[in-house]
């Protein structure tokens, strides 16, 4: 009797710690990736051809970001994360330098603005990225309290992947059109464009924010997260240079300790 109720003080003594010892996050936010920066029309990555191409701006592919994320404390200052995060975007726009003229069954793109009355060559662009994170994430003054600060960094897989549909100026194919005011004009064939690749690559990412709590078991959670992430796509997108999803996250979450 005397161990048994031995046992059950210490089951008394541990619940509350082990009940706090893992943490589920869900959180959102808001995502820049780094290459936006750097858009300019002699680059040669897909991004500098998108948004200098088609008129498609940078902020048309900032936006949401949306986590999901296990921790399990080793220390009282230390725990093991993995999440799993969320970004998709996805515009369409028009060349902003071309229109198109129909010449007998074929589309031809003509310069714009030499060329007005020509219809739309219209294309859509989507780039999504899934990381899969592994981290250590450290608590300098600990878990307890009511400001509880992090930071902390890992790696782990990401799965990138673009897509581009609708038409395409092929600028090999070159034409030349005999305008009877303008001369010798130079214009390309235009064709239909389905084309998508997804890339798995090793990434990583640091990270920095805090807690506070906000009732039983939950506290609410800031964090700025930088991503470390380039694709080195080889099928669809061939001849680009890496396509470069590093970027920067602020967000904020909910966690539920158990």
């Amino acid at each position: 009797m005397k161990k048994a109720l031995i046992l059950i003080a210490v089951v008394i003594v541990l619940i509350p710690s082990l009940a706090y010892s893992d943490i589920l996050t869900f959180k959102m936010g808001y995502y820049s990736p780094k290459a936006l920066n750097h858009i300019s029309s002699a680059g040669n990555s897909l991004w500098d051809y998108e948004l200098t191409q088609i008129n498609l701006s940078k902020d048309d592919y900032r936006g949401g970001i949306f986590g999901i994320g296990y921790e399990h404390f080793i220390s009282p200052k230390l725990s093991f994360a993995a999440s799993v995060d969320i970004f998709t975007k996805q515009n369409g726009g028009y060349y902003r330098d071309y229109v198109s003229y129909a010449i007998g069954d074929l589309n031809y793109a003509f310069p714009y603005p030499t060329y007005t009355d020509g219809g739309d060559i219209l294309q859509s662009f989507q780039v999504s990225m899934y990381p899969v994170q592994f981290s250590l994430k450290f608590y300098p003054i600990g878990r307890k309290g009511t400001f509880v600060p992090f930071f902390g960094g890992g790696g782990g897989p990401y799965f990138i992947r673009a897509e581009v549909w609708g038409s395409i100026i092929d600028f090999t194919d070159e034409y030349i059109y005999t305008d009877p005011d303008l001369g010798d004009v130079s214009i390309y064939g235009i064709y239909g464009v389905s084309a998508s690749e997804t890339k798995i690559a090793l990434g990583g990412h640091v990270f920095a924010g805090f807690m506070v709590p906000i009732g039983y078991r939950l506290t609410l959670e800031a964090e700025a997260r930088y991503h470390f992430a380039k694709a080195n796509f080889s099928d669809a997108f061939q001849g680009f240079d890496k396509f470069d999803m590093s970027g920067l996250s602020i967000s904020i979450g909910i966690n539920y300790w158990f």
